[in-house]
């Protein structure tokens, strides 16, 4: 059985993105875009790992990536329609139209059912990408979390999750701080 892992960035007010998906208030430095290209580099859009001249390296950690399609549409919006293209991408929406990649799903139907289809098949780790909304109705099949909280207040904006009252319990695994004040929180879930 495979692990879904939502890998996402949250303000230290739980936030992933502003009311307006701001993200660019996020602090960045190099030695923690160096970490996070080379330790996540299966995370990394294709774009990002080829800039980084790891375009053709393995995968080691993950090889299926899922979203929401306000996740996927500012890719669609520059025109890149396979924007994790080393990876399975699979997209759950009730209203993008296929982009005609061979390597994109577009699914309208539950994403429970597909996520678990998605979990027993053989493979590596699937990377659920966001947003809010998905990783609210995933939650139950949400393995592992890889969190970085950022040194940021953000006061409003897209929650980590967005789901009724339900506490959910992780456990803490591994905790690395970098020189942008980010840590890395690393959690599997508690059955």
């Amino acid at each position: 059985m495979r692990d879904l892992t939502y890998y996402i960035g949250v303000t230290l007010d739980g936030f992933i993105a502003g009311p307006d998906d701001e993200v660019d208030f996020y602090p960045v430095t190099p030695a923690f875009a160096e970490t996070l290209g080379t330790e996540l580099a299966d995370l990394q859009p294709a774009r990002v790992r080829a800039a980084r001249g790891g375009a053709d390296d393995p995968l080691t950690r993950f090889d299926t990536v899922v979203m929401g399609r306000r996740t996927f549409e500012p890719a669609l919006e520059v025109g890149i329609t396979d924007p994790y293209s080393h990876l399975r991408t699979v997209v759950f929406s009730r209203s993008l139209e296929d982009p005609g990649e061979a390597n994109v799903e577009v699914v309208s139907t539950d994403p429970v059912a597909r996520v678990r289809e998605l979990k027993a098949e053989d493979g590596l780790g699937i990377y659920l990408a966001g947003g809010a909304s998905l990783a609210g109705v995933l939650l139950d099949e949400i393995d592992r979390l890889i969190v970085k909280k950022y040194p940021v207040i953000a006061g409003s904006g897209i929650p980590m999750a967005r789901h009724e009252f339900s506490p959910t319990q992780f456990a803490l695994d591994q905790v690395r701080s970098f020189d942008n004040g980010c840590v890395i929180l690393e959690y599997s879930r508690s059955r």
